[in-house]
């Protein structure tokens, strides 16, 4: 797999580093649980900071700004993810040596003082680090801008639907607390903006969030480099994985679905990790008149993680929640038992039902493009 080159996507500026940052208000209601979040970080604590299973940009870059911002208050942060940092993000690891022990998570985490989880409010989210957390024992605050009906062990929390990204509640963190926030960390919680808005594209994209991308500017980013590092320097593999994928699109219309399968062996045979999937099921959302996509893959365990993205005020995380996930209006995912066949089935008889207000709907032939099947 080709190595990422290294980043250059920060760099000095007129603005002073060591400055508290300046932006937007911290809406009200988030300051009480940053002062909740800032008073369990103590200086000389060991604080394990996570995310979830396969880390996206926000996760990622939300844990990396954590990371410098807490080991400039004294405490002593680790990232240990169940997974592997992501190759995409691992630019953002350009300064913190050091930082990352996901190889030796579950190790990490019998020696935490606290834990902290970013962009999720479940520990079932965290894989097989959940039981190491509960094991443990220890405070687990949170850090989330998702509707979740999950339950974490005890701690702070920091959570707003309303945010466009963890990212932003990582900046408002460091608002309140009056932490500096160096370009390092500025760069970070930019990704996390960048990417969980699809590119300041997405419904979320507020303008309480253009106004801290902008903030996170004034420290001397650098866009159009950041915008090379995560979105044009892919390897191959994800391209011709993205090929084979796109040829098992099936699209129903109406009611206005869409959906691509995985094929079996397919990251294997490209070589790339299951991160490279990030953003592939856009394709099937820019459709016309598809107001529901849906990617399938299979995962480990005998388990098909379904993703699903809406159009217009189709709300996937009511979907997903029916198969125990959960997630955003418009963003959501989950993963199910069976066959691939048996879960599409459940799935799209649910997604019919949804488009269609019916409690069940006969499925029409899907139209398909390409030659592979779902």
């Amino acid at each position: 797999m080709p190595t990422r080159r290294p980043s250059k996507a920060h760099h000095q500026s007129s603005a002073t580093p060591d400055t508290a940052p300046r932006g937007p208000t911290v809406p009200a209601a988030r300051r009480k649980g940053a002062r909740a979040v800032a008073s369990a970080l103590q200086p000389g604590a060991r604080v394990i900071l996570t995310t979830h299973v396969n880390a996206d940009g926000d996760g990622a870059g939300s844990e990396v700004a954590l990371w410098h911002l807490l080991r400039a208050a004294g405490c002593q942060p680790v990232i240990a993810n169940p997974t592997p940092f992501p190759d995409r993000y691992r630019f953002l690891l350009a300064g913190a040596d050091g930082a990352d022990h996901s190889a030796r998570a579950a190790r990490e985490i019998a020696r935490a003082d606290l834990v902290l989880v970013c962009d999720i409010s479940d520990l079932g989210r965290i894989g097989h680090l959940g039981q190491h957390v509960r094991k443990r024992g220890v405070p687990v605050a949170c850090i989330d801008h998702h509707v979740s009906n999950g339950t974490l062990p005890d701690g702070a929390r920091l959570v707003d639907p309303a945010a466009a990204a963890t990212g932003e509640l990582v900046y408002d963190l460091a608002r309140v607390a009056g932490w500096p926030v160096p370009p390092v960390a500025a760069q970070a919680l930019y990704v996390a903006l960048l990417t969980d808005t699809g590119g300041f594209r997405f419904s979320n994209t507020s303008p309480r969030a253009l106004q801290v991308a902008a903030a996170l500017l004034e420290r001397g980013l650098d866009p159009e480099a950041i915008y090379t590092q995560v979105y044009a320097s892919v390897p191959e593999g994800r391209i011709r994985l993205i090929a084979e994928a796109l040829d098992t699109l099936a699209v129903e219309i109406p009611p206005g679905i869409a959906w691509l399968t995985v094929p079996p062996g397919a990251l294997d045979r490209h070589g790339v990790p299951s991160d490279e999937l990030d953003g592939v099921v856009e394709f099937a959302r820019s459709i016309a008149d598809v107001r529901l996509a849906l990617l399938f893959r299979e995962i480990a365990g005998g388990r098909i993680k379904v993703s699903f993205r809406s159009v217009g005020d189709v709300d996937v995380a009511k979907l997903a929640e029916r198969f125990a996930g959960g997630g955003h209006r418009k963003a959501a995912g989950a993963s199910l038992e069976g066959t691939m066949a048996e879960v599409q089935e459940r799935v799209l008889a649910e997604a019919r039902a949804l488009l269609s207000g019916q409690t069940q709907v006969d499925a029409q032939t899907p139209r398909r493009t390409g030659g592979g099947s779902s």
